[in-house]
């Protein structure tokens, strides 16, 4: 059990125990470099003081808007210390998305990155009455500065830092007097679910809630994360999983590396070479497909090897996941497998992986047993922004595919009379900001929290997720239908990126398709279309069409009649943040995508009952 109520005091006792310890890393140009324990307390302290200097009061709102970075982990840090509430912005989000959290949070203090997420300030501050001081990590560019309202204050990074230093000398004892008045009934954050519908509501995150979620992980994990285990931290702080991710280290005393950016991740593994990757499921989805393209264009030779080899491996593991053992013969083909094509994909994270962590989205039980193959243990887990991430995960000692495993630390798990699945847990947020309806809504009369998620239990007492409460469609026949189900077995098609599901209240269901234009490139010639075409046009094309159609009929195989797909339409553009179409956790936003294309789904639905 964790004694500390607060991350601050968390945060403090564990740089100040093994203060020459390497601590934070970050990948940069290809090198990997370290602070050690002692350099991250001084570099949070630094900032710390620098928000000081700026008057920051117990329980001011301070916005983080930037990508991942050890920056935005010390901001993070600092204004906990400070008693200050952080505001996280995901830096995808558009400038009218943007004003909402700024104004809906009563922001005072804006941290942001580069001149890109300032232009989003710009083109709206007129509207941000509240917000006084904005602190830049990168350039910001002396036209934009000036164009900033009179009464808003900017700092470079280095005035901020030099301020912050500065006041460090003057008053060294500070920031342990602050961490040592901070509570735990202190509001930390307030995290704004990037909702598929509507405004977000800003869930209200306490120190001592955060702790809890803290306290859970290390009950569940403690003897299988140690202090040389190393992690790279990608995801977006501003999502509560990578969140959690960058916290790890305080009750781990673990190596925390930050990638450099999100693009760059792949080659970043082989740098930090980490030993322990928590990630989302898009994520591996992109590995798989990539190995899968590889092998097909391999040599018929090469491609019955690996047939051989999946077939070999996949036999162990079934042993394996039932609790019997394999024959000494399928050890032995289950290690030359593996020798012969499994460890270059083990390589290619970085050759030190002990264990992956997958959350966020469901993961097909396909890429966990074909990671598994791999020697690529993943750990499949499950939590919301409400439950301030992992709540229930896969344990290390046995995973079972297709399940988010069991509940960690105090988390009770109970199921409604329809299926969903409610929780009770120290780990869980507070409220939602200014929204006694949304929250009233969010619990039932005995206190349990309604995640909105259809679930089950396995005949071994792990947690199974079918569906999501409100995405259930019913077909005009009143089958009920689990559109993620589907989704996920039509997007490790080769040529789909991305697909959602319609059909509720209709005879049938049809599917709304974006393509894999990478996957498509290299084919260009075989399909008589020349040139690179942008998404656009490529949609268009009746070839492309055609290969949709081959890999539509072949998902089907593995899909009740009832749930195979009649019929599809491509979209003229890939679901993206930047559409709108997706959330920055990359679900996708249903409403917009059906108001988007209404008049095609209804066109095809005509064609299809004509």
């Amino acid at each position: 059990m964790i004694a500390d109520k607060t991350i601050s005091k968390m945060f403090l006792k564990k740089t100040a125990g093994s203060p020459h310890k390497r601590s934070v890393g970050w990948v940069d140009g290809g090198e990997l470099h370290f602070f050690t324990n002692e350099d991250y307390l001084q570099k949070v302290k630094i900032y710390f003081h620098g928000l000081i200097k700026l008057s920051i009061q117990p329980q001011d709102k301070v916005a983080i808007l930037g990508n991942t970075s050890k920056e935005w982990h010390f901001f993070d840090l600092a204004t906990l210390a400070a008693r200050g509430i952080v505001i996280p912005v995901y830096p995808t989000y558009m400038a009218h998305e943007i004003e909402y959290i700024l104004n809906d949070s009563e922001t005072k203090f804006l941290i942001l990155e580069n001149e890109g997420q300032m232009q989003k300030i710009l083109e709206t501050q007129e509207k941000l009455p509240l917000l006084k001081h904005i602190i830049g990590i990168k350039d910001i560019s002396e036209e934009s500065k000036k164009s900033l309202r009179s009464d808003i204050i900017f700092y470079t990074f280095q005035e901020f830092t030099e301020m912050g230093m500065k006041e460090l000398r003057h008053s060294p004892k500070l920031f342990e007097e602050s961490v040592s008045e901070s509570e735990g009934d202190d509001i930390a954050s307030i995290i704004y679910t990037s909702g598929t519908t509507g405004d977000p509501k800003g869930a209200v995150i306490t120190q001592k809630a955060f702790c809890a979620m803290l306290d859970n992980v290390n009950s569940s994990l403690k003897t299988n994360i140690l202090p040389t285990d190393r992690f790279l931290i990608f995801l977006p702080l501003s999502h509560v999983l990578g969140r959690c991710d960058s916290l790890l280290n305080l009750i781990f005393d673990s190596e925390s590396v930050y990638a450099e950016s999100l693009d760059k991740v792949i080659d970043n593994l082989l740098v930090a070479k980490p030993t322990i990757l928590i990630s989302v499921p898009r994520i591996f989805e992109k590995v798989y497909s990539k190995v899968m393209d590889t092998i097909q264009k391999e040599s018929n030779l090469k491609k019955k090897v690996f047939e051989w080899a999946l077939a070999a491996s996949n036999a162990y593991y079934e042993k394996i996941n039932q609790d019997k053992s394999p024959t000494p013969f399928q050890i032995i083909q289950k290690n030359l497998a593996y020798k012969l094509v499994f460890e270059k994909i083990y390589n290619r994270f970085g050759g030190r992986i002990r264990f992956l962590v997958s959350g966020g989205a469901p993961l097909s039980p396909d890429i966990m047993t074909f990671l598994q193959n791999a020697n690529l243990t993943i750990l499949e887990g499950y939590g919301l922004t409400e439950t301030i991430a992992p709540c229930i995960m896969n344990p290390v000692v046995r995973q079972i595919p297709g399940t988010i495993g069991l509940p960690l630390g105090d988390v009770q798990v109970k199921f409604a009379e329809d299926g969903e699945i409610m929780l009770k847990t120290h780990a869980l947020f507070s409220y939602y900001y200014k929204n006694e309806a949304a929250t009233a809504e969010a619990f039932n009369q005995e206190g349990w929290f309604l995640t909105g998620d259809i679930g089950e239990l396995t005949t071994d007492g792990y947690v199974k997720i079918t569906d999501r409460k409100k995405d259930i469609i019913i077909t005009s026949a009143g089958k009920n239908v689990a559109p993620q189900k589907i989704e996920n077995i039509l997007k490790l098609q080769k040529h789909i990126s991305n697909a959602m599901v319609v059909g509720d209240r209709r005879k049938f269901l049809v599917a709304v398709i974006s393509i894999d234009r990478e996957a498509f490139l290299d084919e260009l010639e075989k399909h008589g279309i020349s040139g690179h075409p942008p998404y656009e046009d490529l949609a268009r094309e009746a070839e492309i069409y055609n290969v949709i159609d081959q890999e539509i009929q072949e998902a089907n195989k593995e899909l009740a009649r009832f749930e195979s797909i009649k019929g599809f339409f491509i979209a003229p553009s890939d679901f993206t943040v930047e559409n709108g179409q997706i959330t920055p956790s990359l679900k996708l936003k249903k409403k917009v995508i059906l108001n988007a294309y209404k008049k095609e789904i209804d066109a095809l639905y005509k064609k299809l009952e004509s």
